[in-house]
């Protein structure tokens, strides 16, 4: 199961995204971040590595949208979670496989930045108030995996500059609080903590653009898996891929002991 943020599928294709995803071998992938709209796509990314695609785009063009990959057809897909302000900013996808004695979805989810001023750190905030009680439903009637561009750095461990980015956006006390709130009382897991508890500079997924960051792997742990605890303890290994670049993030495969 993969998750990527591609900052514009059009713009990872042409770095060799695709190409890659066909190399992965998933049967799950969860994209965030398309910056497009399925006028501007024309189909181009309805199937991609073997793999059929659900979308949840925005209403504004170039903006967010989240996809979500199957190699299997879900019984159902869900599309948006709050039918209000997120849901008109594409962030939220599920595709669920249920059968007779088994409940199961994958989630692909985009959480707001709020580095570009106050009204979208206030957005931020509502988004974490609204999606908060909707998973913690959600793992009362169901296994799932949740993956996707959080913009939270939960610990000291998941940023190589912690101090200079205390009172930044990704690492507030509110949003550390309130990964810690999920962790801990609704009992959600992050699979790569659950793997990797101590991991520092290999852990990180997105690099700034600016000051030569990806190249002195001056970094930031953006990118999770979050399950509920049954399945988080199928997972087996976890992969990080560096090599090439196809956006400022980097795709986090892991492979569970289960199957849809």
């Amino acid at each position: 199961m993969v998750t990527l943020n591609v900052n514009g599928i059009r713009s990872a294709a042409n770095k060799g995204f695709v190409e890659w995803a066909e190399s992965a071998g998933a049967d799950c992938m969860g994209l965030q971040e398309l910056k497009a709209q399925a006028v501007d796509l024309g189909g181009r990314f309805d199937r991609v590595a073997g793999m059929d695609g659900h979308f949840h785009y925005a209403q504004k063009k170039g903006y967010s949208g989240v996809g979500l990959y199957g190699r299997k057809a879900p019984s159902d897909v869900k599309i948006g979670f709050d039918g209000d302000e997120f849901d008109a900013e594409g962030r939220y996808v599920e595709m669920r496989y249920d059968t007779p004695g088994r409940r199961f979805s994958v989630i692909s989810c985009y959480f707001p930045s709020g580095s570009s001023g106050e009204e979208r750190q206030s957005a931020k905030y509502r988004f974490l108030d609204r999606l908060y009680p909707h998973l913690a439903a959600l793992k009362a009637e169901r296994e799932f995996v949740l993956v996707g561009d959080v913009n939270i750095a939960h610990q000291q461990i998941d940023l190589k500059n912690w101090k200079g980015n205390l009172k930044n956006s990704g690492f507030l006390p509110e949003e550390r609080a309130w990964m810690t709130r999920l962790l801990g009382e609704a009992g959600l897991v992050d699979v790569y903590r659950r793997l990797h508890p101590d991991a520092t500079d290999t852990s990180y997924t997105w690099w700034s653009n600016r000051g030569q960051a990806y190249a002195k792997n001056v970094g930031w742990r953006l990118d999770y898996h979050l399950a509920t605890p049954g399945l988080a303890d199928k997972a087996r290994t976890v992969s990080i891929y560096k090599e090439r670049k196809f956006s400022d993030h980097a795709p986090v495969t892991i492979d569970y002991d289960f199957t849809l």
